[in-house]
């Protein structure tokens, strides 16, 4: 029964696509983040409703002419030169065949980014794109929650299976990414019923990251929370929210989380955290071997361990973004990636202070929404290798866009008062001109 509801409603929405494109836009982030078809057991289970919303919304691309130019800004050139740089190792990748298959998910990522950048060109359509990226995960943090409610924290909290964020790790990160979003978004939110599911999904979601057991997503939920506090206005109903989250979770904590939580001062002695560290040791004489093209995609094999992991025999996956694009790509890619990630982070601030200035109070509150998450997956990245996670790249996009938007605004703004300011001289200017042509006569 969940399959044919699931492929009805998927088929009764995608005409729309067709009249309307940026419409594919939402359904392809419903299906990639929610992950609907996870929750199926028949012939859904296994259907590419992703593959499908992502082919209609490029088709369609060629045939609308309701979409902008991309806005090729700082960051959407170094983008660009990411995903070449990709390509480009992926000829000289140790692991040849994996590497060319890791090569497509990752190109099709890209290209969805730059196909969002086209199609959402307006912040009405943005505004449908954020909520929809943020209930859909939203959705499975109030899962996740509830399921760590209802289990006393005995289990942990998973992502959907087959998803980029299946493992708890992941999914601790995908929701890290997600809570600032929640918040904005409930902020900002005029209709009732839909304010208070996003502020239930800010809530579980919270709730959901303290049961995946993910020691890196514990501090990165930290850091998230910590920085909407300092971020905000409404610091009191931030922090109140989160203290209602962790009231109900703390009961339910059992003591072996505190004990897995422990294991982060000594590290020394964890075994799987040691291994992470013998495979960032291999990233970097990857790297150092191979400085400009690294092992390519997928290049943490057992077999790059024993010619480059200093313990052969301890063999992990390398746990760490930064790392990953290191040894994966080489030191020239990682320098990409982490200047993407900075020119991001001041751009958000860039167009934070531009929104204060003139006043746009949605541009502000999303600028600082979408900083917050950048910086979760910085510092949730930083134990989690996650390169190539769609929200990421998703983000870069949001960014990009909400700059075009608030530009707009500006621009609309500036003109507004111009033709105001030319009103007002009239205005000023008609007794005399009355007086003039009365003393002529």
């Amino acid at each position: 029964m969940r399959d044919l509801i699931l492929l009805a409603v998927f088929f009764t929405l995608l005409p729309l696509a067709f009249k309307r494109p940026w419409i594919g836009v939402l359904i392809f982030a419903w299906v990639s983040y929610m992950n609907p078809h996870r929750f199926t057991w028949g012939i859904a289970y296994a259907f590419p409703f992703a593959k499908v919303a992502a082919l209609v919304a490029l088709v369609c691309l060629f045939f609308t002419s309701d979409k902008m130019k991309i806005p090729w800004t700082r960051e959407t050139k170094l983008l660009l030169l990411l995903g070449l740089y990709f390509t480009m190792t992926s000829y000289f990748a140790l692991n040849h065949d994996a590497a060319w298959g890791e090569w497509q998910s990752v190109a099709k990522v890209l290209l969805m980014t730059f196909i969002t950048m086209m199609l959402i060109n307006n912040q009405s359509k943005f505004r449908y794109l954020l909520l929809t990226v943020a209930m859909s995960i939203g959705f499975l943090g109030v899962k996740g929650g509830l399921f760590g409610l209802a289990s006393g924290g005995t289990h942990r909290v998973y992502g959907p299976q087959g998803s980029f964020f299946y493992d708890n790790n992941d999914m601790a990160l995908a929701l890290n990414m997600t809570i600032p979003f929640l918040f904005c978004l409930y902020r900002e939110e005029k209709n009732t019923f839909l304010r208070y599911a996003l502020l239930g999904m800010f809530v579980f979601s919270i709730i959901a990251v303290i049961f995946t057991y993910s020691r890196g997503g514990a501090l990165a939920l930290a850091g998230v929370l910590m920085l909407i506090l300092i971020r905000t206005r409404h610091k009191i109903l931030a922090g109140c929210i989160a203290v209602i989250a962790l009231f109900f979770a703390a009961p339910m904590i059992p003591d072996q989380w505190f004990s897995r939580i422990d294991t982060i001062k000594t590290y020394e002695e964890d075994a799987s955290a040691m291994g992470r560290i013998n495979a960032w040791h291999t990233a970097i004489n990857i790297a150092k071997d191979r400085p400009l093209t690294g092992g390519g995609f997928q290049a943490f094999s057992p077999e790059v361990f024993w010619r480059y992991s200093p313990n052969p025999d301890n063999y992990h996956d390398v746990h760490s973004i930064y790392f990953e694009v290191i040894g994966e790509h080489g030191f020239v890619a990682f320098g990409i990636f982490v200047l993407l990630m900075i020119s991001t982070l001041l751009k958000t601030n860039k167009i934070r202070r531009h929104a204060m200035y003139y006043n746009i109070e949605w541009g502000r509150n999303y600028a600082e929404m979408l900083q917050i998450a950048l910086l979760a997956y910085m510092i949730g990245g930083t134990f989690l290798g996650r390169a190539y996670f769609d929200l990421f790249y998703a983000i870069i996009s949001f960014v990009i866009l909400l700059g075009v938007f608030v530009d707009q605004e500006v621009k609309a703004t500036l003109e507004e008062h111009e033709q105001q300011a030319k009103r007002e001289t009239l205005t000023y200017m008609k007794p005399s001109l009355v007086t003039a042509v009365s003393r002529g006569r």
